[in-house]
Order: C-alpha cells, then sequence, then structure tokens
C-alpha cells in the first residue's frame, strides 16, 4: 500500500494514536497499515506475539512511524486491562480504537457447543465491548476527544443461518455503536462501525470457505467482484479522522450492495448436505488447531 491508493492527504492522522485489535493479519493490518500511513502511532494487539512481531516490522520498514506489538488474550478481561494501561503509560491516551479482534466458523447451531459458542461471543462481543470500555474510562475521566470503529458484518441488519454466534455478537456490537454514541457522544466521543462484505483474507477463507467454492461474487454481487482493501482502509481512515466529526452511532455497509440484493449472508448453506457442513467445520477446527500450536512453538 501507498499514498496513491488511499484518498486522504499525508499526515492526516499526525499525532494520533490508534489501537486495532487483532491488528496482525487481515483487514485489521491493513486498517492499521492505512493508519501508520497516515501519520499515526499504531499499537496492534492479538493472541500471537509472533505474528504481530512480524507485521510490526514488515510495517515500520516499509512506511517508518511507530508500530508496537502488544499480546492480549480479549477474552480474559484482566489481559485487556493490562494492555490499555501499557498503551496509556507508553506515550499517552489513544486518540481511536478499532475493535476488528473476531472470529468465526461455519456449522449447524444444533452441533454447537456451548464451548464453541464462547469461543466467538468472547472475543466478538464481549472482548471488544471490554476494551472500548476501558479506553473510554480513561478518556471520559480525562475529559478528552476519540473515535471508536468497530468492524461488523451486514448480517447485524438479516442475521446469518450455519454462523449465529457470529451474527449474534455482531448484532450487540452494532447495539453498542448506537447506545454509547448517544450516551458518550455529549461527552467528546464518537462510535461508528464499518460492515464489510467480502474482503477475502487467508483465515476468512480457511473458516468460512475451506472448500474454495460456497461463494463467487459474479453470481451474488451487484458489483460483480470481491472488496478492495484500500477501499476498506479509506472509510475507516474516514471515521476515524476529525473531518468525520459528525458522523456517530452510523453502521455503513460497504459490500457492492450484496446484502441488499442477496442477504450477503450464509444462507444459500441450506442446500448443503451435513457431510458437507461436518467437512467445514472440521476444516475450520484444523485452523485453529493449527493457530495454537504456532502459538506454543
Amino acid at each position: 500500500m501507498d499514498h496513491d491508493e488511499l484518498m486522504f492527504r499525508p499526515g492526516l492522522l499526525a499525532g494520533q494514536r490508534v489501537l486495532v485489535t487483532g491488528g496482525g493479519t487481515g483487514l485489521g493490518r491493513v486498517i492499521a497499515e492505512a493508519c501508520l500511513l497516515l501519520g499515526s502511532e499504531v499499537y496492534i494487539c492479538g493472541r500471537r506475539s509472533d505474528v504481530l512481531q512480524r507485521t510490526a516490522s514488515e510495517l515500520q520498514s516499509a512506511h517508518a512511524g511507530r508500530v508496537v506489538p502488544l499480546q492480549c488474550d480479549l477474552r480474559q478481561h484482566e489481559a485487556i486491562v493490562e494492555l490499555i494501561d501499557h498503551v496509556w503509560s507508553d506515550g499517552g491516551p489513544l486518540t481511536g480504537l478499532v475493535n476488528n479482534a473476531a472470529g468465526n466458523f461455519l456449522s449447524r447451531t444444533e452441533d454447537l457447543s456451548p464451548r464453541g459458542f464462547d469461543a466467538i461471543a468472547n472475543t466478538v462481543f464481549r472482548g471488544s465491548f471490554l476494551v472500548t470500555l476501558e479506553c473510554a474510562k480513561r478518556w471520559l475521566a480525562e475529559g478528552r476527544r476519540a473515535s471508536v470503529v468497530s468492524m461488523l458484518t451486514t448480517w447485524v441488519w438479516n442475521g446469518s443461518p450455519f454462523t449465529v454466534p457470529s451474527a449474534m455478537s455482531k448484532a450487540a456490537l452494532r447495539a453498542m455503536t448506537q447506545s454509547l454514541a448517544v450516551e458518550w457522544g455529549p461527552r467528546g466521543l464518537r462510535l461508528n462501525a464499518i460492515a464489510p462484505g467480502l474482503f477475502p483474507t487467508p483465515g476468512m477463507s480457511a473458516r468460512l470457505d475451506p472448500g474454495g467454492s460456497s461463494y463467487d461474487p459474479a453470481s451474488r454481487n451487484p458489483m460483480r467482484r470481491a472488496g478492495r482493501m484500500t477501499e476498506l482502509a479509506n472509510l475507516a481512515v474516514f471515521l476515524l479522522s476529525d473531518g468525520a466529526g459528525y458522523v456517530n452511532g452510523e453502521t455503513i455497509a460497504i459490500d457492492g450492495a450484496e446484502h441488499l440484493a442477496s442477504g450477503g449472508n450464509f444462507a444459500h448453506l441450506a442446500s448443503w448436505t451435513p457431510q458437507q457442513l461436518l467437512e467445514a467445520r472440521e476444516a475450520a477446527r484444523r485452523t485453529d488447531a493449527a493457530d495454537k500450536q504456532a502459538r506454543r512453538s
């Protein structure tokens, strides 16, 4: 990525300090890179220290600036408090937060275990709320202005079969965005959300399309293509910047109108056999097991 791919002037975010959860890979990495390019100091957190360290090194080598990798399991409240305390002590308060950390897998809902549900909800819903709360308590106490952007999905408007824990959790974050925009808006905090359509990443493909055949953008998307990462980055930067100072409590879809045309969810999997769904779930489990092994090694 370079400045020519972004629609904003250089230095737009100079002097800003932004935390991107799940910032080591995928959409989070792209948003972190855009913030860095535009002058922000960037913190990225996630569960895999090696991935975070590599991303920070690569981004700093490509663009200079400062990217700080911080390992944190958002399912643990104590870890979140330690994370935010560290950031504040490392150079002052944040000016922006991007709630991007997520998880998802395909499953018939009747096959879900409480542990499987918690694996998604405790990161996407509970973890994102607690990070937002820990930042906001400090912002409010210090009388500061800040912007929070949460990454959702278009399923917040119509649900999504076969990914119910994610659909429930993302819908809850939309309600959080709307609620806190009103409660904290008078005190200088803005909360908005982005609902992306298909922006292919390796993690998404491994968990939600293990066979590589469940989605054809040319057949379902009015734009006849998937999203480009820089398009998403431009929207995130806009919402974080002071130029969007009157945008508050909104969830903005960026999906080429796919959710309007086809629902934009996994309803089409109703045609899959139980064996196909089982194979997709097992593929997601293998991906998670590989991730866990990498964290231990």
